[in-house]
């Protein structure tokens, strides 16, 4: 057995285990598991499945989500099936998008599709235990020598309630001493110095991830903790369907009863529009088109931008169509773009083809200052619990990594930009010699060799690629098919100010469930543009008014 309490590097600046790590690790000790429990997040859930999947290791998926108002208060949620994980997604989106938010209160919901382990006493004492509730939480038992009369009054409260016991190991750190990089980042997260780091800022010097002969070791007196373990990871089977398709539903017009039929009709009405002669071979084009569209199931998707696009030019705003989506025909006639695939000679199976595996790239851009509203229609049109931005996931490079750690170690803003500004935009992880690699670095040579630089270069080196938080995507929207926390966890962007809500998963774990990704993005020359026309407009009307 290994964990089933673990936070990966994407527990933002807490957990320092790289979801890649963990599962080689989970691969080298022969467990047939893996799970993560990230705190209130699951930026690297979907991530650590696809890549337990391809070793052929049962990816556990779990959250633990703690109180807003009391963090003491808090629960390792694990999903028994895709139901379950539906679940945790939405809890994890009430955390942090509802303000009045109460983690007792998920305890009323029908919890019969997941399992809940907590060690908080708090909670305990504080929850209904209805049956299916008694019925799927264990108290959960962890050894540590500061954490030793805690667990004693868990292990009391569970035999004295009837409730189920099971053992994990909190793991936030992979080996024992990487708990000097644990305290590193949660000196970043709580913006002070490593001098002035509190003990409640930082976990225990014994969670790190344990052997599966260690985590045996430790509890070979009390083996029903083992045993329940092994229940839940048996019991836990959800299947994301990653790679498979879920295509936004269009919403058809009372009148239409098959989207393909009313795609087909559009195109044609368009095409007779387009060309003032419908040759064989321009006929024959587009119902090729239309009949790979269709076998590879992205009839709805091409209405939805069909739909995107129409309502655009109904307000008069500008767009422009990118990318291989003009070497389409049928684009062409539902005005994704303004090149004619037929006049050019351009190849439709360059854009789309029965032998591709991903959905077909379509970017559309907009002027910057009519962008936005497009974006507003898109969520009331298709509905504001189907549709997200994207959000894309900021990392530690050379500068940033070094600055963080600097500023932990006490080393004044303008002591760090003087350093900085020598510094290329790199990957972190050529800190420790970057001035042998780049000309602007030479001068670093003797101050990144010697104390304290020399210890900051190379902590900051160990940041490379760690995320630091999340913002928007530039262009990326998705619309679900169902409910979007069916597939995803939510939250407000980073200024919450703004009230954006983005997907916790980035773009690429968005695509790797099947989520299909929508570019709408801003283009500042489509504005100028736009003020050019309209103040030629202007001018030519004030002209003939004279």
């Amino acid at each position: 057995m290994i964990s089933l309490h673990v936070h990966s590097n994407y527990s933002l600046l807490q957990g320092t285990i790289r979801v890649e790590d963990l599962v080689d690790y989970a691969e080298k000790e022969g467990s047939s598991f893996v799970a993560l429990t990230d705190t209130n997040v699951m930026y690297g859930l979907i991530k650590l499945a696809k890549l337990a999947v391809a070793k052929k290791i049962k990816p556990i998926l779990g959250v633990l989500i703690d109180d807003p108002n009391n963090i003491d208060e808090h629960c390792i949620f694990l999903a028994k099936n895709n139901k379950g994980y539906s679940q945790i997604c939405r809890f994890i989106t009430d955390r942090n998008i509802r303000e009045d938010f109460s983690i007792s209160e998920l305890f009323l919901e029908d919890l019969e599709n997941m399992f809940l382990i907590t060690s908080s006493l708090e909670l305990l004492k504080k929850i209904e235990y209805t049956p299916i509730v008694k019925k799927n939480l264990f108290v959960e038992l962890f050894v540590t020598k500061k954490w030793k009369p805690k667990v004693r009054q868990l292990y009391e409260f569970a035999r004295e309630q009837n409730l189920e016991i099971v053992a994990t190991h909190p793991a936030y750190f992979y080996k024992a001493e990487d708990y000097e990089l644990h305290k590193v980042v949660s000196a970043i997260k709580k913006n002070t110095t490593l001098a002035k780091l509190e003990d409640t800022d930082i976990v225990d010097p014994e969670f790190y991830l344990r052997t599966p002969e260690e985590f045996g070791k430790l509890w070979k007196s009390l083996p029903e903790v083992i045993s329940n373990a092994e229940r839940i990871v048996k019991e836990c089977n959800v299947d994301l369907e990653l790679g498979k398709y879920k295509f936004p539903h269009f919403p058809l017009p009372n009148t239409e009863s098959d989207a393909f039929n009313y795609l087909s009709r559009i195109c044609g009405t368009e095409l007779r529009k387009k060309y003032t002669v419908l040759t064989t071979q321009i006929r024959e084009r587009l119902e090729y088109e239309l009949r790979v569209i269709d076998q590879q199931g992205f009839t709805d998707y091409f209405l939805v931008v069909w739909e995107i696009i129409k309502e655009a030019h109904k307000r008069n705003a500008l767009t422009v169509g990118r990318g291989s989506a003009a070497n389409s025909l049928v684009a062409y006639c539902l005005n994704f773009h303004q090149v004619d695939p037929i006049a050019h000679n351009l190849y439709f199976e360059r854009f789309l083809n029965m032998a591709r595996t991903s959905p077909p790239d379509i970017d559309i851009d907009f002027s910057w200052a009519e962008r936005d509203d497009i974006v507003k229609y898109v969520f009331q049109r298709f509905g504001y619990d189907r549709v997200a931005m994207i959000s894309t996931m900021i990392t530690f490079r050379a500068r940033s990594a070094f600055r963080e750690v600097a500023k932990i170690f006490g080393l004044s803003e303008t002591k760090i930009s003087q350093y900085r500004k020598h510094i290329p935009w790199t990957s972190a992880k050529n800190l420790p010699t970057i001035y042998e690699h780049f000309p602007e670095s030479k001068s670093l040579k003797y101050d990144f060799t010697t104390e304290p630089l020399k210890s900051i270069v190379e902590i900051a080196s160990r940041l490379s690629e760690f995320p630091r938080h999340i913002s928007i995507h530039p262009g990326g929207i998705v619309i679900a098919p169902s409910l979007i926390t069916n597939f995803t966890a939510l939250e407000y962007a980073a200024n919450k100010g703004i009230g954006i809500i983005v997907t916790q998963p980035d773009m690429y774990s968005i695509e790797d469930i099947g989520l299909v990704k929508i570019d709408l993005l801003s283009q500042r020359s489509l504005g100028v543009l736009r003020d050019s026309i309209d103040m030629i407009t202007q001018n030519v009307s004030e002209t003939e008014s004279i």
